[in-house]
């Protein structure tokens, strides 16, 4: 006989749990990495089982187990303090493994045109992954009006990807420091882009990229 905790869960409970485990970060019961680490695991749980652990040193009631036969009530509602504090959605796609060798040939052979195709590709992949940040055809604008922004924004995105997922950041904007004044002898740009696409190459790796 299956028992309650292997019962599958639907969507609308997933987005329920979520709703719950935002009223908790609201309330201070989370910080920011715990909360998106619960966040994720609510919207990939399968069963019942998968939710339940989500909430087990959390105060309040608990929900009632669905029954052992037959399809499950809902089990998790939400809270009935307004709205969550923010939108969550599901993770998007995951952005590419790019070589950062091969990025850097191609950047000289372009005579650095290349470079322009790399910010909108990266940004437009972390915009669509998380929903947040400046997107593609934000960070092609800012390269082509004001360039020098360029690697301090995009060093501070990929820090904040690790952040989200409970990571040190490996970057930040600071790391776009790099770039001057070493944009004269091409050593700062070389070894600002080798930090940046490896934290943005490791990120993707950790949630499936090839």
């Amino acid at each position: 006989m299956t028992t309650a905790g292997h019962l599958r869960v639907s969507d609308a409970e997933r987005q329920a749990a979520a709703t719950r485990i935002g009223a908790a970060w609201a309330e201070g019961r989370l910080d920011d990495a715990e909360y998106d680490r619960r966040l994720a695991q609510a919207f990939a749980a399968v069963t019942f089982a998968d939710l339940d652990q989500l909430f087990t040193d959390l105060p309040g009631p608990h929900p009632v187990p669905p029954p052992q036969y037959g399809p499950p009530a809902p089990a998790y509602r939400p809270m009935p303090w307004g709205p969550p504090p923010q939108v969550w959605r599901r993770p998007g796609a995951v952005g590419q493994v790019r070589s950062t060798g091969l990025q850097l040939l191609l950047f000289v052979v372009t005579f650095g045109i290349w470079g322009y195709l790399y910010l909108f590709q990266t940004h437009d992949e972390m915009k669509r992954h998380t929903g947040n940040g400046i997107g593609g055809v934000v960070a092609l604008l800012v390269a082509i009006v004001f360039w020098m922004a360029s690697p301090f924004l995009l060093s501070h995105e990929v820090g904040q990807l690790h952040e989200r997922a409970g990571r040190r950041k490996p970057v930040s904007a600071l790391t776009g420091l790099w770039f001057f004044p070493g944009a004269l002898l091409l050593v700062g740009p070389f070894i600002w882009f080798a930090l940046t696409n490896r934290a943005l190459n490791d990120h993707w790796r950790s949630v499936g990229a090839g």
